[in-house]
């Protein structure tokens, strides 16, 4: 069976399910981190950049409330957790289509290219996007080395 195939399968098995689950009033039983391609353990997106001094990562986080989302920073490591809720789009009766924005708690861990100095980290949350710049540490700069000419 080649993967295309085995992945209809799988979407044709959950369509299944999620009928006979919606026969005695309950949502879907996989919610969109099932989905082919949408694995959750890629979001939020990221971009990470880097100057001599910093490192910046950019995360995409509409709909998620700076009050839900938490940061940390372990070594070269920076931790985004939190939790995008539906608000009001989950009230019963109402019929989906289509829904490829997920909902619910989510985890993702960033490795960073170098050592940082977490106690000068800073954030900035707007309009559904984190700015996090983190200053990388003195170890990890780019150092000027002279040569001398004889």
């Amino acid at each position: 069976m080649r993967n295309w195939d085995l992945l209809r399968e799988m979407n044709q098995m959950q369509r299944d399910i999620d009928t006979v689950f919606r026969g005695f009033g309950l949502g879907r039983l996989f919610g969109p981190g099932f989905e082919a391609g949408l694995g959750l353990r890629d979001w939020p997106r990221v971009n990470l950049r880097e100057d001599d001094d910093h490192i910046y990562v950019e995360a995409l986080l509409p709909g998620v409330e700076p009050d839900k989302l938490d940061m940390n920073v372990l070594g070269n490591t920076l931790t985004l957790a939190g939790e995008r809720s539906a608000g009001d789009r989950e009230k019963s009766g109402r019929t989906w289509h289509r829904r490829e924005r997920g909902t619910g708690r989510f985890l993702r861990s960033i490795e960073l290219p170098v050592e940082i100095n977490p106690d000068k980290v800073r954030a900035e949350y707007r309009n559904g996007l984190l700015l996090v710049t983190l200053p990388k540490a003195e170890e990890a700069k780019p150092k000027r080395i002279s040569i001398k000419v004889r």
